[in-house]
């Protein structure tokens, strides 16, 4: 069986050998025996001791917080617990740095279709950067919620046509209306449009909106801030009116 010296024992756990002496002093890493020189020498129980409490200080944990769970009848089933914890800290942590990535990517592509760099191009993509995502989930949303009317559109003409009933069609007409105002009242409450002029941030009236000629991306309106009128960028408009 081998046996380690403090100074091996330190080397394979990347840790120092006055890392394994205070150990020692405190009670959790005590060697399995003595050398006749006096030499403390550790197992390979030992070593796989040595790695546990090296993992635990890695979660933060203080050396009583190691010296209790290690006393517990079972203390597999706690650290199995830390180590779920700390898989769901490290996800959190991965998510987050891959939007912060996504992020940057977005203001650099969005800074290589500006022809003069500016603190304005630059705050206009931070602008239309913060709540992309909602403004797509609420798209695709809208896109859900048309695809019944759409479905219910065909069905009316279909009968319409085989059967000469009309009144199903007349149906979809008045439904399609009040999903179209609805829809575009509620599409419109939570959107906003950056003025590529005065790089004001403004919400259009409904009835503008509505009739103005856009893109996915833009809308032609007349900023409330400077009187501008052109396309303006659309951006996320928060969850209050």
């Amino acid at each position: 069986m081998s046996q380690y010296t403090t100074g091996e024992l330190a080397k394979l756990c990347g840790v120092t050998v006055r890392t394994v002496q205070y150990y020692d002093s405190r009670g959790i890493l005590i060697p399995s025996q003595l050398s006749e020189g006096g030499r403390r020498l550790y197992s390979e129980d030992d070593l796989k001791r040595m790695k546990l409490i090296c993992f635990l200080r890695d979660l933060d944990l203080s050396i009583d917080a190691i010296s209790q769970i290690l006393k517990e009848a079972h203390p597999e089933n706690v650290i199995s617990l830390l180590i779920e914890q700390q898989e769901q800290v490290l996800s959190e942590e991965i998510s987050d740095k891959r939007e912060k990535l996504e992020k940057l990517r977005e203001l650099k592509n969005g800074l290589k279709t500006r022809e003069a760099f500016s603190l304005e191009s630059i705050g206009d993509i931070a602008v239309s950067m913060e709540g992309k995502k909602k403004l797509q989930k609420m798209r695709r949303m809208m896109l859900l919620t048309g695809i019944p009317v759409t479905a219910l559109q065909w069905v009316s003409i279909m009968i319409w046509i085989c059967k000469g009933i009309w009144w199903p069609f007349g149906l979809w007409a008045f439904v399609a209306v009040v999903w179209g105002i609805l829809i575009s009242r509620y599409y419109f409450r939570h959107v906003k449009y950056i003025c590529p002029e005065c790089h004001e941030v403004f919400k259009p009236t409904l009835r503008e909106a509505f009739w103005a000629a856009h893109t996915p991306n833009t809308r032609k309106l007349t900023c409330t801030a400077c009187g501008h009128k052109g396309f303006c960028v659309e951006v996320w408009g928060g969850d209050k009116v």
